[in-house]
């Protein structure tokens, strides 16, 4: 796509980075829509005017157009550069769907802008206030009944090995898999689950066997009986894996309705990816729903309900003809999925805190969220917050009503020494994505011992300790709170140590646990905050102990002097 001459090349730039960080493998979007993003970005007005074979927008100061073919849609698909805009053109040709085309569903709702319903818009600041004036408030928004995390879903080059190397390096062990031995010729897949947090590795098989598999369903030779998701796209999956290397590609949601959850994050600005489908187990009958919006870049927001009874909903799509006798489905993570005995060798894990994504832009993307799902604002940063002098982001972390799905998301700042750590990850991952995954144990000291014990025996290693004299001042700032044994564990193991007005926070955050210096893992124990929830039970408050924001600078030195390594 060539930017005429009239735009500066400041921000002939920032639009180019726009358009490759906002795009996804797959999907099409039109050339208006795509100028209204333009010009939204810009500030220019939205009238936009049909000229011939090109889209013509007005600014106050300048114009430019976007070429368009006879077939006005523009493919964000990646080409073999891997961005779509290889030697300053955007390829112009007709689109390769995400999903088959009954499910398939791309609105043209800008993700930017605010809701349909412009009663019900869920808006967030324009403008960062950093922590120390920012005033929670919680105003149970939640366009829909959220539980809870369900799973995590990476897509990799070879589900086997890097399941394994988590399998050790967390102590999470294999519940359930679907691959070649299960009947499925599309992709292998490997469960693994410690405490109520769940990870799956997902790895596409080879073009020439996936393209056989699918021919035949097409010819109406064979079905897919076997493929637990039956929309999955193995060129899609390898494409993403070409491009981000071992990464998130679908955060899992627990929710009340999966139909009701993609209904309402679609009718106010979400980008549909996959409809409400029905799944059935052809073993037990049980039946699991589940839905698909784009989260960030490329990662999909994927909704997961279990409904109490059958329905012939037609918001869902049948995978396979209603039966009697159906039943919410109570296996280790999907319908279709082979349950795996293994024996249980846990560190200590118990759940997933937070899930935390990088973005160029930090307003449009929380805005998107906030606006689709409702969730408010927990806590922000900015980078005189979190940054040191050489290096620095801007932060904010959504929240839904319960305030125990936490998504934070993190922009690069820049003008410091050091090219920010953000930066550095969305050029490395070729966009947005999950940076990391924040997991919770009871006991971080035993969690810790047992996962350095295995760093150099192919687990995961962790990010330099923390300077002495952070060290030294922790007896001082945490006296009241650990005793002198646990601070000297927080030496020895590394562990940092922060506090709010409401609870206390350990933390340790691992290197990047692949080649590229993209996605890791935190370990965090939070600790106070416990309150008897309306059902009668004793549970923490999310989010208790804050995020860390007493850690942040020694945590990008430590970044810092990482990253070093590199040069």
């Amino acid at each position: 796509m060539k930017i005429s001459t009239c735009v500066s090349s400041a921000e002939e730039e920032k639009l180019r980075q726009y358009y490759i960080y906002g795009s996804r493998p797959g999907i099409c979007i039109s050339a208006i829509h795509f100028s209204r993003r333009i010009a939204d970005l810009i500030g220019g007005s939205n009238r936009v005017e049909e000229r011939h074979s090109s889209w013509c927008f007005c600014f106050s100061k300048m114009s430019f157009a976007v070429a368009h073919s006879a077939f006005p849609i523009l493919s964000t698909s990646m080409g073999p550069s891997g961005n779509g805009m290889a030697n300053g053109g955007a390829e112009t040709r007709a689109c390769e769907p995400v999903l088959s085309s009954k499910t398939q569903s791309l609105t043209t709702q800008d993700p930017r802008k605010p809701a349909l319903d412009a009663d019900t818009t869920k808006t967030v600041p324009q403008k960062l206030v950093g922590h120390k004036n920012f005033v929670r408030e919680n105003l149970k928004s939640d366009r829909f009944v959220v539980k809870g995390f369900h799973h995590v879903e990476f897509y990799c080059g070879d589900a086997l090995n890097v399941s394994h190397r988590f399998a050790w390096a967390m102590g999470m062990r294999e519940t359930a898999q679907s691959n070649l031995t299960t009947g499925n010729h599309l992709y292998s897949s490997r469960v693994l689950q410690s405490g109520d947090i769940t990870f799956v590795f997902t790895a596409p098989y080879s073009k020439q066997l996936c393209a056989k598999e699918l021919s035949a369903v097409e010819q109406g030779q064979d079905s897919l009986p076997a493929v637990p998701h039956p929309h999955f796209n193995p060129e899609n999956a390898r494409s993403f894996f070409d491009k981000h290397g071992v990464a998130v590609a679908a955060v899992g949601l627990l929710v009340g309705d999966a139909a009701t959850a993609y209904e309402e994050s679609t009718k106010h600005g979400g980008i549909g990816m996959l409809k409400p489908v029905r799944l059935v187990d052809a073993t037990t009958g049980g039946v699991m729903d589940i839905s698909e919006v784009v989260l960030y870049g490329d990662v999909v927001l994927r909704y997961v309900s279990t409904p109490e009874l059958p329905s012939d909903d037609e918001s869902m799509d049948n995978e396979q003809p209603p039966r009697e006798g159906l039943k919410p489905f109570q296996g280790p993570f999907l319908p279709n999925y082979r349950p795996v005995e293994a024996p249980i060798c846990t560190l200590g894990l118990t759940n997933i805190d937070h899930v935390v994504g990088n973005v160029p832009q930090l307003l449009p993307a929380v805005q998107y969220i906030a606006n689709m799902t409702g969730f408010h604002e927990f806590a922000e940063f900015v980078a005189e917050d979190v940054g040191t002098v050489d290096s620095g982001l801007n932060s904010m972390v959504m929240a839904d009503n319960s305030e125990k799905v936490l998504m934070p998301v993190n922009e690069p700042t820049f003008g410091t020494k050091r090219q920010s750590q953000i930066q550095t990850y969305l050029e490395h991952n070729e966009g947005p994505g999950v940076q990391h995954i924040a997991l919770a144990c009871d006991d971080i000291f035993h969690t810790l011992r047992q996962m350095r014990a295995r760093s150099s025996m192919g687990g995961f290693e962790f990010m330099p300790r923390a300077s002495d004299a952070y060290y030294k001042c922790l007896p001082e700032k945490f006296g009241e709170d650990l005793t002198p044994e646990q601070l000297q564990q927080c030496k020895e193991l590394g562990i940092l140590v922060d506090k709010d007005d409401q609870g206390l926070l350990l933390q340790i955050f691992t290197r990047p646990v692949g080649d590229r210096p993209t996605i890791f893992i935190e370990i965090i124990q939070r600790v106070g905050c416990m309150e008897v929830d309306q059902d009668g039970n004793v549970a923490q408050r999310g989010g208790c102990g804050g995020f860390g924001k007493g850690n942040f600078s020694e945590l990008f030195k430590s970044i810092e002097e990482f990253e070093k390594t590199f040069d």
